[in-house]
């Protein structure tokens, strides 16, 4: 007897949560000194083409690439895609972080993003008339099962998206300095 198609994985139970143990200490620690800074550090190598390797602390290179349409080899997400999924792991983050700390259960946490970019300056080769470089608009839908209300599933994702560094990233000016080495 054939044995029957397996769907694809779902989470039915609830999410894997975090130590909230560990949360608690880091909360304590962000109070003890709401001054501290950290330096995050990122090498990029230029592999070829339009693949690049990022070093990140000491884990694998995370590859970032581009699709054929922009000439790459489609092997990675590229640099916007990329910027979109870190926003979106810093809200998932910051949701399932406010969600432990307000002892709310979490049985699913997917987010859906999407941006508007116009590429026609093709990275400042292509037309260079004046216009926005960069996403003009971001969407992100969170889809959230938790033990709560609407209202308070509603203030907790406002909550963490107002607290995400990647948000504030977005939606702040930033110094940048960009020159050679």
């Amino acid at each position: 007897m054939s044995q029957p198609a397996t769907a694809p994985t779902a989470m039915i139970s609830c999410l894997q949560p975090i130590d909230r143990t560990g949360l608690e200490a880091l909360i304590e620690k962000g109070k003890a000194d709401p001054t501290a800074i950290k330096t995050l550090k990122c090498k990029t190598i230029a592999e070829g083409r339009f693949r690049h390797l990022n070093m990140i602390r000491n884990l694998p290179p995370y590859i970032v690439d581009e699709p054929p349409g922009l000439l790459g080899d489609d092997t990675a997400p590229n640099p916007s895609e990329a910027s979109l999924a870190a926003l979106g792991s810093c809200l998932a983050v910051g949701i399932h972080a406010n969600a432990v700390a307000q002892n709310l259960t979490i049985q699913s946490l997917e987010l859906e993003l999407e941006a508007d970019i116009n590429i026609t300056a093709v990275w400042g080769t292509g037309d260079t008339s004046p216009k926005p470089v960069g996403f003009d608009a971001v969407r992100v839908k969170v889809n959230l099962v938790a033990d709560a209300p609407q209202d308070k599933i509603d203030a907790l994702i406002a909550h963490a998206t107002k607290w995400s560094p990647v948000a504030n990233t977005f939606t702040k000016p930033v110094a940048l300095d960009v020159k050679a080495a």
